[in-house]
């Protein structure tokens, strides 16, 4: 892999979280819902150039009055650098906003605008013609500028009507390196054509590791269903590239009915060192990141820091802390906008060891990211989660009624059991978590509880490493089958839905290692406690499955386990549709297999679709895993005998 830069010697801890960048990257409130489209629409490639130029505008032309309606200008300022020194005053259109702090000005009631005599009005909001019509009703004379000055072209809009809606922004990042002995590939399908998006595209926006362009390219998505695949070797080749590491932009244009871009990512190599599978990054930047893995002793863990901002990250803007510590130490130097960063954790953390797991103080600035473990020669990818700042401990969870069953479950697979060795290390995922009461249980292929065990009241920074070998103590799971992490009520009632955990899988043979982690859900009731249970489609109660099962390259075998977990009895088998699907999106065949309720099945392509109709279904071909009776919960990877991958699947 590449080296990252040396890291300098910490000069001992920094106390507390950065200060972070003042973007809303997540708004839910009476007068409107936005969720993360904004900081999308503000911080966007194309509108980056566009939005220094309204900036270097606007600081000419101080002072100005800016009319900020939604609450929007901090988040431009932070992007583009508009100063308080720039700004006369700032009004709104809610009277209850009216008397807020907003860039050091005292917010006033757009009413008092005309009082201002401003010669230039900002209105920091899209679609602002008619609003900007009905201010020239006050300030005639007065020059306007908004955010229209940043928009992206209107043929990519799916709602041309309204600028904000989130399928105009439906946008990501992936992690794209092609280097000697480290290749990667980005695979989904057009699943927006299913909900009636017909010119469906996607563009496509690549960085190097120092942030500059090195390809740009728009792809169309084919019809409804049909894969979409972006391998580095062939980005290398199409566009004459060098070796490079660094960050894929996504926008999928003109789509309908989902607004979030869904990826598998497969990480491979030019031997069997490197193999790994991990998914998409989540749309939105956050402020903690944890589940970060501390190295073993003969590990090396490296966190692949992918800035998405136009802007860069100061120098010691981000942080990393043992999970439960006081203190952080911090990155030391600057990441240049929409750069990616390698940064060695063992370098500035030189004490953290296995199973501790660390705490990233990302401070908004980057998507949730991957980190890389090197040991013995071997390589394997997989990610961190955010790291929730909003949820408190709910009373509410330890009482709820029979209904509910189990309640929230966490299940992991425990794929062969002859040939991998499972571990488990709970995570806690939110700052509100400063105690877990879990219990662990193994479940054979029938959905027979064989094993449990009690983990007590653990710690925020506890160190508990659940071995499955062990907790079986003899007994007989069987071939394959799962475990479940879950709220153990007798040893406390903390509790607030949001249960974490890293599996961790070593084939016994090689020493290759894979893991995945991600969060509880309360599977399968008719009952609904706020959310829960989910659905790939469809609200509550969850009671469907819609999973993305890519088919990777000859010779690998492609495998899944599908658990169907259960916090209480549902129906005694599932009917889940394997459906073998063409890269145009073309059903080839469908075979149904059923899963025992709170039970799993562990299989692979090779097992239910015969050579000829594999060579029928062609290369980048997927099955989708389709259930209408039940909610399953996914896991895939690729098996070459001498290396595997192993990672949740994602639904659509």
């Amino acid at each position: 892999m590449a080296q990252p830069k040396k890291v300098p010697k910490p000069q001992g801890p920094r106390l507390g979280p950065s200060l972070g960048l003042a973007i809303e990257t997540f708004r839910h409130d009476g007068a409107r819902h936005f969720g993360t489209t904004p900081f999308k629409a503000l911080g966007h490639p194309l509108a980056a150039p566009k939005g220094r130029a309204l900036a270097k505008t606007l600081r000419k032309r101080a002072p100005i009055a800016v009319f900020d309606p939604d609450g929007l200008l901090a988040s431009f300022a932070a992007f583009y650098g508009l100063e308080s020194e720039s700004v006369g005053g700032v009004y709104v259109r809610r009277s209850e906003d009216a008397g807020k702090k907003v860039l050091g000005r005292t917010t006033q009631s757009v009413h008092t605008l005309a009082w201002s005599k401003a010669r230039t009005v900002f209105v920091a909001a899209f679609d602002a013609k008619r609003t900007i019509e009905q201010l020239r009703t006050v300030l005639p004379k007065a020059t306007y500028f908004s955010f229209d000055e940043l928009r992206i072209p209107a043929d990519w809009l799916s709602n041309k009507r309204q600028y904000l809606d989130a399928r105009n922004f439906a946008t990501n990042f992936a992690f794209l390196r092609d280097e000697p002995g480290h290749h990667t590939a980005v695979r989904t399908a057009n699943y927006w054509g299913s909900y009636g998006a017909t010119d469906a595209a996607m563009w496509l926006r690549l960085f190097g590791a120092d942030g500059n362009v090195l390809a740009e390219w728009t792809e169309q998505l084919g019809g409804a269903g049909a894969s979409f695949v972006v391998d580095s070797r062939a980005v290398r080749e199409r566009f004459g590239l060098g070796p490079f590491a660094g960050s894929l932009f996504l926008h999928a244009l003109r789509i309908q009915g989902h607004d979030i871009v869904k990826y598998a990512l497969d990480t491979f190599g030019d031997n069997d060192t490197v193999l790994s599978a991990t998914h998409d990054a989540n749309a939105w930047p956050a402020d903690l990141y944890a589940g970060l893995p501390a190295p073993a002793a003969d590990e090396r863990v490296v966190l692949w820091v992918q800035n998405s901002h136009p802007i860069p990250i100061p120098a010691r803007g981000i942080s990393f802390g043992l999970m439960g510590g006081t203190s952080t130490v911090a990155y030391p130097e600057e990441v240049p906008p929409f750069a990616t960063r390698a940064i060695d954790v063992g370098a500035l953390l030189p004490r953290a060891r296995w199973p501790h797991q660390l705490e990233i103080h990302a401070g908004r600035y980057f998507v949730r990211p991957r980190y890389e473990i090197e040991r013995n020669g071997r390589s394997r990818i997989a990610h961190a989660n955010v790291e929730r700042t909003d949820l408190k401990t709910d009373a509410t969870i330890a009482k709820l009624g029979p209904e509910f069953g189990k309640g929230f479950i966490l299940p992991f697979p425990l794929p062969p059991i002859a040939r991998f060795r499972t571990t488990l290390l709970p995570t806690p995922m939110a700052t509100g978590q400063r105690s877990l009461p879990i219990a662990v249980a193994v479940m054979d292929k029938r959905g027979k509880e064989i094993a449990r065990r009690s983990l007590g009241k653990l710690s925020r920074g506890h160190e508990t490493l659940v071995d499955i070998d062990k907790l079986l103590g003899g007994a007989k799971v069987g071939t394959f089958g799962h475990a479940e992490l879950m709220y153990d009520f007798k040893k406390g009632s903390d509790a607030d839905g949001w249960l974490h955990g890293i599996a961790r899988f070593e084939d016994r043979r090689t020493g290759h290692i894979a893991e995945t982690s991600f969060g509880a859900h309360i599977f399968n009731t008719l009952a609904v406690y706020k959310d829960e249970p989910q659905s790939y489609a469809g609200p509550p109660p969850g009671l469907s499955t819609r999973l993305f099962l890519r088919v990777g390259p000859a010779p690998a075998e492609t495998f899944c386990h599908l658990v169907y977990a259960a916090s209480l009895p549902w129906r005694p088998k599932s009917e889940t549709a394997l459906v073998l699907t063409a890269a145009d999106g073309k059903e080839v065949a469908t075979e149904t297999v059923r899963i025992a309720c709170g039970g799993s099945l562990f299989w692979q392509v090779s097992d239910v679709f015969d050579a000829a109709t594999r060579a029928k279904a062609g290369a980048n071909s997927y099955v989708l895993v389709r259930d209408a009776t039940c909610r399953l919960f996914g896991f895939h990877g690729l098996d070459t005998g001498a290396a595997f991958s192993l990672d949740h699947m994602f639904g659509f």
